[in-house]
């Protein structure tokens, strides 16, 4: 009974704590919202109430926790990753969300012991929640990168044909990041708001490849850059630059193709001992409590956790073929 008192004490303080930290950085990001609707009203030639900086800077009330953080250099890193995920989380955000999804999972594997014996659960348990957050800020980074990529080569032709009838690039620019589709419409639409607002344009595109790590970003900015310095047919060469991304596409589907068998084999080889140490329990119970036990059963349950993740790497590096 008073296990069961314990638990949901927590997870009542656990669900305060959470929102009481979700209020208080919506509030932040609301702030940080309106500072950019005012630069872009500015760019637009709208009225605004006040006088917005052109530069973002930071709220005076920046959380302290924030301002640690921010003297290792990580926190920079941080909120680029998330930024290219397309969320409007804070660093500490993400960073808290792990912090308490860890203890979280330990509360659970404490109580559940899916593993038989209390340490590695609490270990397993704390690891498998807590990684959830900056799993889904990865996954959907990856997401919108992939959707990015996959819209460049007609944002290319695009500019190509906006250029031959006569427009000049920075009108392009405007012109692409209208009528595109978002992410890479959005991605435009700053790129434009920067060079208008009187950033140079190398610093402006330079900026946007950095928001956007991709290859064929870099060769685009490349391009655009080399142009400007030495001359040429911007609109020829952007139209080869869409004719050889389209083909890496293709190369890209063959080679996955390809790897599919690899791929699937690795996937079944990496969740077939999860299911069976889950399985465990219930066919034979009592079966990994007495291995862990036995002084040498801990040595080899550990060996087989380390062996497991070594092959789990080695079959994603086969199998992850760059293009």
């Amino acid at each position: 009974m008073i296990p069961t008192i314990i638990a949901v004490s927590f997870l009542i303080l656990f669900a305060i704590v959470m929102v009481a930290v979700s209020l208080g950085y919506r509030v932040l990001e609301t702030q940080r919202k309106k500072q950019v609707e005012g630069m872009l009203n500015v760019v637009s030639g709208d009225p605004v109430e006040q006088i917005q900086p052109v530069v973002l800077e930071q709220p005076k009330g920046e959380d302290p926790l924030e301002t640690f953080f921010r003297k290792t250099g990580e926190v920079e890193k941080l909120r680029k990753f998330i930024q290219q995920a397309g969320l409007t989380w804070s660093p500490i955000r993400l960073v808290l969300t792990i912090f308490f999804g860890a203890i979280l999972g330990a509360v659970l594997g404490w109580f559940l012991r899916p593993l038989g014996f209390v340490v590695v659960s609490i270990l397993m348990g704390a690891l498998a929640i807590g990684s959830l957050p900056y799993v889904y800020v990865r996954f959907k980074r990856r997401k919108r990168l992939g959707e990015i990529e996959a819209q460049l080569p007609e944002a290319l032709d695009f500019l190509a044909r906006s250029m031959r009838a006569g427009h000049a690039f920075s009108i392009s620019l405007e012109m692409l990041g209208q009528e595109s589709p978002d992410p890479l419409g959005q991605e435009f639409r700053v790129l434009f708001n920067e060079q208008n607002l009187g950033a140079p344009i190398d610093v402006a595109l330079q900026n946007f490849s950095d928001r956007i790590p991709l290859l064929d970003i870099r060769m685009f900015v490349s391009s655009v850059l080399l142009q400007r310095q030495t001359g040429g047919n911007l609109s020829e060469i952007l139209l080869r630059l869409a004719y050889v991304i389209r083909e890496r596409f293709k190369l890209k589907g063959q080679v996955r193709a390809a790897s599919a068998h690899g791929r699937m084999t690795a996937m079944i080889l990496s969740i077939l001992p999860l299911f069976m140490i889950l399985a465990l329990p219930i066919v034979a119970p009592g079966y990994l409590q007495g291995m862990a036990r036995d002084p040498d059963g801990k040595w080899l349950i550990a060996g087989a956790i380390v062996a497991q993740l070594l092959g789990y790497y080695i079959m994603r590096r086969i199998v992850d073929i760059k293009v």
